[in-house]
C-alpha cells in the first residue's frame, strides 16, 4: 500500500517507516524537522520504496496515497515550550490538511493522540471515556489544547463524511531514535547516567508514570489501522506497569553502573500526578500486547543512547 506518514522523521514516526517498509509497503515521509532528524530516516533513504519530503503539513500538500499516519507535532515538553505556535497549528490546521486529503483520496486516517489529553488526572488508570482534567491556558496547553482538537476534528470528518478515521492516544513511550535532549524521564535520566551526571528529577519524585518500548507503540499504530471496523475509534496505547520517576531513576543508574547522584528540582507546572492507561479495549478489540520487558526496552536504549552520545562527543 501508498502510506503517507507525517513526522515520519521523529521518534516514533521513524521507528513506524521502518517498520511499514519491511511489510513491503510504500511510505511516503513528511517532515519539516522542527524536532525530528534526518538521521533518524538515514538509514532509509536509500530504500526504493522511501521517498522523503521536507514541508510543513500544514502548507499546501498533495498526494495520492491510501493510508494516512498523522503523527507531525512536537511532543515533548522542550519540544511544544520552544514551539507553541508551531504546535498549536500542525494539531489544528495540519490535521484538517491531512484529514482533507484522506477524504480526497478515500484513504484510511489515524491521528496520533497523546495522554496529555487527560491533563493531572482524577481518573485513575485513564479510560478513553475519561474526558480529562485539563488547564487550557497553561504553558502546556499548546500541545494538551491543540491535541485534543485535532481529536475533535478526526471525530467530525468521520461523522461528517464516513471518513475511515481512528484516534490513538500514546502514553510515554522511549527506544531508539528519540531527542537526545528531549527533556523527557527516560532520555533525561539515561543521558545523564551515561555520563555520570548528576540526575534531576522535577518533584519529589513521586509522581508516576508507566512506560512503553516503541516496537510495542508501533504494532498497536499498525493494528488500530488495519484491524476492521476500528473507524471512529479512540483507543489508548501503554503499559500498564506503573513505577515511581525516582524508581525509574534508579533503576537507569543501575542498568548504566554510573555512580550519579540524584537532586530534585521544583516540579513543572500542570506536570501530571499520575500516569497510567487502562488499554482494555486495545486489548481486546486489537489483540494488541505489550512485549518487550521494561528491562530489555531499557538496556536497548540505553545502548543505542550510548553509541549516538559518543558520535556526539566525537563530533564535538
Amino acid at each position: 500500500m501508498k502510506i503517507l506518514v507525517t513526522g515520519g522523521a521523529g521518534f516514533i514516526g521513524s521507528n513506524l517507516c521502518a517498520r511499514l517498509l519491511d511489510e513491503g509497503h510504500a511510505v511516503l515521509c513528511v517532515d519539516n524537522l522542527i524536532t525530528g532528524s534526518v538521521d533518524n530516516i538515514q538509514s532509509l533513504l536509500d530504500h526504493p520504496q522511501f521517498t522523503f519530503i521536507e514541508q510543513d503539513v500544514i502548507l499546501p500538500f498533495d498526494a495520492e496515497v491510501e493510508v494516512i499516519y498523522h503523527l507531525a507535532s512536537p511532543a515533548s515538553p522542550v519540544g511544544y515550550m520552544e514551539h507553541p505556535i508551531e504546535t498549536i497549528l500542525v494539531n489544528s490546521q495540519g490535521t484538517y490538511r491531512m484529514l482533507e486529503l484522506a477524504r480526497k483520496n478515500n484513504a484510511r486516517f489515524l491521528v496520533s493522540s497523546t495522554s496529555e489529553i487527560y491533563g493531572d488526572p482524577l481518573v485513575h488508570p485513564q479510560r478513553e471515556d475519561y474526558w480529562g482534567n485539563v488547564n487550557p491556558i497553561g504553558p502546556r496547553a499548546c500541545y494538551d489544547e491543540s491535541k485534543r482538537l485535532s481529536e475533535t476534528l478526526t471525530m467530525e470528518f468521520y461523522r461528517q463524511y464516513n471518513l475511515n478515521a481512528r484516534i490513538v492516544r500514546i502514553f510515554n513511550t522511549y527506544g531508539p531514535n528519540s531527542q537526545i535532549h528531549d527533556g523527557r524521564m527516560i532520555p533525561n535520566f539515561i543521558t545523564q547516567a551515561l555520563k555520570n551526571e548528576t540526575i534531576t528529577i522535577y518533584g519529589d519524585g513521586n509522581k508516576t508514570r508507566s512506560i512503553t518500548y516503541v516496537s510495542d507503540l508501533v504494532e498497536g499504530l499498525i493494528r488500530a489501522m488495519f484491524t476492521p471496523e476500528t473507524e471512529g475509534q479512540v483507543f489508548n496505547l501503554g503499559s500498564t506497569e506503573e513505577h515511581t520517576v525516582l524508581e525509574y531513576a534508579q533503576m537507569i543508574i543501575k542498568l548504566c553502573n554510573a555512580s550519579s547522584e540524584i537532586i530534585f528540582e521544583t516540579s513543572r507546572v500542570d506536570d501530571p500526578e499520575r500516569r497510567r492507561p487502562n488499554p482494555t479495549k486495545a486489548q481486546q478489540i486489537l489483540g494488541w500486547q505489550r512485549k518487550v520487558s521494561m528491562e530489555d526496552g531499557l538496556r536497548t536504549t540505553i545502548e543505542w543512547f550510548g553509541k549516538r552520545i559518543g558520535q556526539l562527543s566525537t563530533i564535538a
